[in-house]
């Protein structure tokens, strides 16, 4: 692997601070414009070329061959650092894949690179239905061993790299937004290539969170279930790969979960593991208007896990899109894949306490992430 153009992290991240979760924080403009401008940062003086990337296995190729890598030539290339649970990932492929359907004809290659964040992300069967589901259809490799995120020097969750034609890297951005400017860079290098070509106007913004100059909320961290990086309230702490009874304490601490019954503590999850069909529950404090779980069926499919917000089932105004209501008012989430579950959508930015119930022992947790609120300037 010929590492002479390493992406140098000094250089791509000197000046950033955008990590994999959402990151806008209170007060803080979102730098999300959709209008053209004359200031879109260019680095073709850097002359950091695209570094040359290892000829995986076509097992490891999705929607292409691996000859693909020998086909970038003369093209401008998008590399797409994405990972199929990461909801900063997801939010942002309705823009990537519009790129995509609109210049992949004058000379854009989008190439997703999934590196996995948990252990179930390497699965090909994982990803390919992950693939499908969010209608993906440029070439994505499967980056299990982190091969290219090290060649980048890559820290993100998304992350976009553009090259021109010459393979020389001209922009990055790291996390949501700046999907106007990334828009603009694309026409741009597509024009270095075809100066007459004629495109459409940029991409209008698809959500509020989206419009220029948007401030939004801080929201709770991207929190983790498993020993190696949670921050678990119960008093009883975490006892590594083993099973821990746990007691509702009542009260929570700010952006803390807690689990109640018996549950397995492994190095990236939380798993049930109750006695006698004994319910058990993870209940999280936060502060965002949404609220998303990564779930693992470990064994069972089609199980039930309950959902209450603030001691009550989720309002048909809050529910996110996989919340379900029985006959009698519960909601619910139908646990059939592997996947992040989208659990509520607050019309409101506060505080609130979300609990997850179930009695089977398939109920595996991962990983929570929040989403966040903005402000328009009209709205100011």
């Amino acid at each position: 692997m010929n590492l002479r153009h390493f992406l140098c992290v000094a250089i791509l991240t000197a000046t950033t601070s955008v990590g994999c979760s959402q990151e806008q924080t209170e007060g803080q403009v979102n730098e999300q414009g959709m209008q053209p401008t004359d200031h879109i940062m260019d680095l073709k003086d850097k002359q950091v070329a695209m570094p040359r990337l290892p000829m995986f296995d076509r097992t490891f190729w999705l929607n292409a061959n691996p000859e693909i890598v020998n086909e970038l030539k003369g093209k401008v290339v998008v590399v797409d650092f994405w990972e199929y649970t990461c909801v900063n990932c997801i939010r942002t492929f309705p823009y990537v894949k519009e790129w995509h359907r609109r210049y992949s004809d004058d000379g854009l290659i989008i190439l997703g690179v999934h590196t996995p964040e948990f252990e179930f992300g390497k699965e090909r069967k994982n990803v390919a239905q992950a693939t499908k589901d969010f209608d993906l259809r440029y070439p994505i490799v499967m980056d299990n061993d982190y091969t290219v995120w090290h060649i980048f020097g890559n820290r993100y969750w998304p992350a976009k790299y553009i090259f021109d034609r010459n393979g020389i890297l001209r922009y990055y951005h790291f996390g949501e937004g700046s999907y106007g400017e990334t828009e603009q860079v694309i026409q741009k290098l597509l024009r270095e290539i075809s100066p007459d070509a004629k495109f459409p106007s940029l991409m209008e913004p698809i959500r509020e969170t989206d419009q220029p100059g948007a401030v939004c909320y801080r929201v709770t961290p991207e929190t983790y279930l498993g020993f190696e990086r949670g921050l678990i309230g119960n008093e009883e702490g975490y006892s590594e790969n083993t099973v821990v009874g746990y007691r509702d304490p009542g009260e929570y601490r700010e952006d803390r979960f807690y689990l109640v019954g018996r549950w397995s503590i492994g190095r990236e999850s939380v798993r049930l593991a109750s006695k006698n069909g004994e319910p058990g529950s993870i209940i999280m404090n936060y502060t965002a208007a949404e609220v998303n779980l990564v779930i693992h069926p470990e064994a069972e499919r089609g199980f039930k896990v309950y959902v209450e917000q603030d001691g009550r089932s989720v309002t048909n105004a809050s529910k996110g899109d996989d919340v379900r209501a029985e006959p009698d008012g519960k909601t619910y989430l139908l646990i059939d894949q592997l996947r992040m579950y989208n659990i509520v959508k607050n019309k409101k930015f506060d505080r609130y306490t979300v609990t997850f119930t179930s009695a089977s022992n398939s109920f595996g947790a991962y990983a929570f992430t929040f989403v966040s609120m903005c402000v328009t300037p009209g709205d100011q």
